[in-house]
């Protein structure tokens, strides 16, 4: 792992031991020839492993024995560039103490410097241009060190040696504020201390960070929240915050252990947490139980933070559906209309890398955007293979992967490919990946679905493409990251995905074999009037939901309160086109069935963002201690189990017209989607079951369902460093395609 202070240990570690030779940093990794006597080498070869720096990691480790070369000293070499690429490049971290204390000690020379860093923190992905990772092949050689940092950087007892993105306030980058012309109104601290000031006074400021911008206003101003909600054009969609310590995000927040060792971790990830009776403005999360927490994670924030005292709103700085803005004139022209100020700084930023977000569920954390702190680490998968593939994901929460060998490098957050602006970092990203490791890969891996713009990217390339279903990709994600092995039961539950019979699958049991899969079971089909309309609203997949039950007599009877969500006309056009199957495409999708009951429940009819109606269902099972379910029906037709939900949806309408209890109804509800997947899994046989997709960053439901499956002496797996919604895809299409090659490659 390149950018870990590694060829820094092995030079202190040599020397200490009084071995000659050298050390050098390449494209491969880290190459080490050291000279002396043999018990000597033996106790180097030792602590290389017990006592490496923190953020390392050994994929391989290669040793052995030469002749004699005679050297007289030991040494870092210049780095080599030639030669493949196999070396890895270590995600950002977050400002490490030692450099935080420098940053608020007086007497030091960084005092208030927002660029501080050493090798132990500081930026690493978002700032390299190449292997190996050197200064030259970053953007920091603009800047050039001063004798002080030039000292330190040379200085193999300095925790600074080698730090390839060293700087002080005499040579490195610096921070100025803008108006929303681009006119310098501050300079230096002075910038620093004036974006405080305007955050506090209700305005709001775009701050360049590590991996782009973010959107940060005082989130304990209700009328300041609400001005960023209506200039983002975002009404509903929970912002994430920014806490200036985490004894503030305990006043405010449910914090476990786990929650803390998060916030406070190199990765510093948002975390969901449990919010308490606080200052936090309503507008910031309306109607969720949880705030999305982060600690700062630069000096920069560090510093803006301290001056601010009080949790902000820390967003993407960007329009919905486009990617953040990393350059400050970029930023000045998409901006503009949202923000009041700008904080920015002279250092380029190379590639935009949003916040990770992470949810602990089952006692372990899970990651559900993999972005700043985890990519680009690759995940180690069992299904080696000589070819280099590159996987261009799904069409929402894109992100893609590169293989090489056994390691999967997955991409950061992408984003849904909905704008071109979207689209444009998708392609980027790709070019970005293969030119870092000077691959070019023969196959390019993609979903079923011909819509998908990542699928017509990956036919347009010309080289060989491989189409993988939707939900094997996502099983095949849980698999490789839990480095299990077939065959498996997989539940892979979200909102959509073509499968291989033309429909919309999303509520899937499939048997994985050692290179294909069988789809066992699924949720009962039903119609989606207006199709992807019936995404944003949920109404439309309750009007699916129960025309299926009651077919075209649901229309005649008014006890169905859905109905009265739609105008006259609206009724009419939808009966028409379910009567006669018109833009209304079959689905088992679970997601769409979440929809469904959290509009028949009246809680969400038609949805401001993504998931949110299947978010305020789950809710509702906050505090609740229901343990019984709904009836629900296994059905086999043909050679496929059919989870009939009709009996469920029968007794739910019984359950609101008599007792209008909505949250015992919504917790039977995931009480009943847990008693289908055991009884399914039972009924299949079995023994290890895998749960993947978006359904399954439910707390309530993964909670339950891993629990239940346990009861019945099934082993589990589920996800924890790759998301289980559609970001963890690309890694799916990779450990898929592998199997599928190997197969071919067995047969010929």
């Amino acid at each position: 792992m390149q950018g870990v202070g590694f060829r820094p240990f092995v030079y202190r570690l040599a020397t200490e031991l009084h071995l000659h030779g050298w050390v050098v940093n390449s494209t491969q990794g880290v190459t080490i020839e050291v000279e002396g006597v043999r018990n000597v080498l033996d106790s180097f070869l030792t602590r290389l492993s017990s006592e490496k720096p923190p953020r390392s990691f050994f994929q391989s480790l290669e040793s052995r024995f030469l002749d004699e070369a005679g050297y007289t000293t030991f040494e870092i070499r210049e780095s080599t560039d030639s030669g493949e690429t196999t070396a890895l490049i270590l995600p950002d971290i977050a400002t490490c103490d030692e450099c935080l204390t420098e940053v608020f000690d007086p007497a030091n020379r960084r005092f208030r410097y927002p660029f501080t860093n050493c090798t132990n923190c500081g930026p690493r992905y978002s700032i390299i241009t190449q292997l190996p990772y050197d200064r030259p092949n970053t953007s920091m050689r603009a800047f050039t060190m001063c004798p002080e940092c030039l000292k330190e950087y040379d200085d193999p007892a300095d925790r600074r040696f080698h730090a390839q993105p060293n700087a002080c306030p005499m040579c490195g980058p610096h921070v100025e504020l803008w108006d929303a012309q681009g006119k310098t109104v501050a300079v230096e601290d002075g910038a620093i201390e004036r974006a405080a000031a305007a955050i506090l006074a209700g305005r709001i400021v775009a701050v360049k960070g590590i991996g782009g911008f973010l959107l940060m206003t005082d989130a304990q101003n209700e009328d300041a929240v609400q001005l960023l909600r209506r200039r983002k054009l975002r009404e509903e969609k929970p912002f994430a915050l920014m806490y200036p310590s985490i004894e503030m995000a305990q006043r405010d927040c449910v914090v476990g252990s786990i929650e803390e060792r998060l916030l406070r971790s190199p990765e510093a990830p948002l975390v969901l947490l449990q919010r308490k009776k606080s200052p936090v403005a309503f507008s910031v999360a309306p109607r969720n139980p949880n705030l999305a927490v982060m600690l700062p994670y630069s000096p920069l924030h560090h510093i803006l933070m301290k001056a601010i005292g009080v949790p902000v709103i820390a967003t993407s700085g960007n329009r919905s559906d486009e990617p953040m803005c990393t350059d400050e004139h970029e930023a000045l022209a998409r901006l503009a209309d949202i923000a009041d100020l700008f904080l920015i700084h002279d250092r380029p930023i190379v590639r935009v890398v949003d916040d990770s977000i992470v949810r602990v569920i089952a006692g372990r954390e899970m990651v559900m955007r993999r972005a700043r702190g985890f990519a680009p680490l690759p995940v180690t998968i069992k299904e080696n293979g000589t070819e280099h593939l590159l996987a261009v994901g799904a069409h929402l929460k894109n992100s893609i992967a590169l293989s090489k060998g056994n390691d999967v490098v997955v991409s950061q957050h992408l984003g849904d490919l909905e704008t071109q602006e979207a689209f444009d970092a998708f392609r980027t990203t790709q070019r970005d990946l293969q030119a870092l490791y000077r691959l070019n890969p023969r196959y390019r891996i993609c979903d079923l679905h011909p819509d998908y713009l990542s699928t017509k990217e990956a036919k347009a390339q010309g080289s060989d493409v491989i189409e993988i279903q939707h939900h094997y990709a996502h099983i095949a994600s849980c698999m490789a990251e839990n480095e299990i092995e077939p065959p498996v039961l997989g539940v892979a539950w979200d909102g959509t995905g073509l499968g291989t019979d033309g429909t919309i699958w999303g509520g899937e049991f499939l048997v994985v074999t050692e290179d294909s899969y069988v789809r066992a079971a699924s949720l009962r089909p039903f119609r989606l009037p207006g199709g992807d309309t019936a995404v944003k609203e949920p109404r439309r997949s309750a009007l699916g939901i129960l025309y299926e039950i009651y077919g075209s007599a649901l229309f005649d009877d008014s006890a169905h309160k859905i109905l009265e969500t739609f105008e006259a006309g609206e009724r009419l056009v939808l009966r028409q086109m379910l009567e006669k199957g018109i833009n209304t495409p079959v689905t088992t999708s679970a997601g769409r069935l979440f929809d469904a009951v959290a509009a028949i429940l009246g809680i969400q009819t038609v949805s401001g963002y993504e998931g949110q109606a299947a978010m305020e269902l789950e809710f509702l099972t906050s505090g609740m201690t229901v343990e019984d379910s709904y009836p629900f029906a296994l059905e086999t037709t043909g050679d496929r189990i059919i989870v009939d939900w009709a009996p469920m949806i029968e007794e739910l309408l019984k359950d609101v017209r008599d007792d209008g209890e909505i949250a015992r109804a919504a917790t039977r509800f995931h009480n009943t989607l847990t008693e289908m997947i055991v009884h399914t899994a039972k009924k299949i046989g079995r023994q290890r079951v895998v749960l993947s997709g978006g359904c399954f960053q439910n707390k309530y439901l993964t909670e339950r369902t891993i629990g239940r499956l346990t009861e019945e002496k099934f082993t589990v797996s589920w996800h924890q460093r790759v998301p289980p919604n559609d970001g963890g895809i690309s890694l799916g299409q990779i450990a898929a395609a592998r199997r599928i090659l190997r197969k071919q490659n067995e047969v010929a």
